[in-house]
């Protein structure tokens, strides 16, 4: 009989912490060293610290839709939180290629709640340019949403290729 060990990366979550911290420690020193509204150059022509707010989703999806959005994303962060939390509960802690892209996910998620919650915007700080072009500011909490997203959907097919060729 070969004993088959327990899935369980809820250890993976320690990530998750770390990257909450991460980022609520790069909003704080925000708060407190940068201007509101104010470019930055961190490197000319393509990268600023830029103090924003943002009270939408992504791209300022829904940002002046009275405040309900808030709860809603708020409440889409923690339910999705919690089923990739329960997947982390099932899934082998060694499976870096799941339990990673998870963690990041959860981590990001959280930070930018607890940014609506306390303080009723995300705060976004991070602006790419080049030339006339602007990417919209952006936090540690989005960088790791979006790493995380990323992580999940190309280890997903490269998984899917991989149990096709062995089926």
């Amino acid at each position: 009989m070969t004993v088959r060990p327990k899935p369980d990366a809820l250890i993976w979550l320690l990530l998750s912490a770390l990257v909450i911290g991460l980022d609520q420690w790069s909003k704080a020193w925000v708060l407190t060293s940068l201007p509101e509204h104010v470019a930055v150059p961190v490197i000319e022509g393509f990268w600023n610290w830029y103090r924003t707010y943002n009270t939408g989703a992504a791209f300022s999806f829904l940002a002046n839709a009275g405040g309900w959005q808030i709860f809603v994303f708020g409440a889409l962060a923690v339910g999705i939180s919690s089923l990739l939390a329960f997947w982390l509960s099932r899934t082998a802690r060694a499976d870096w290629r799941q339990a990673l892209p998870y963690s990041l996910v959860i981590g990001g998620a959280l930070g930018n709640v607890l940014d609506r919650f306390m303080h009723g915007h995300v705060i976004d700080f991070v602006q790419w340019y080049w030339r006339d072009y602007y990417w919209p500011a952006f936090n540690v909490a989005d960088c790791a949403v979006v790493g995380g997203a990323i992580g999940i959907a190309v280890f997903g097919l490269l998984d899917g290729k991989r149990g096709q060729k062995a089926g």
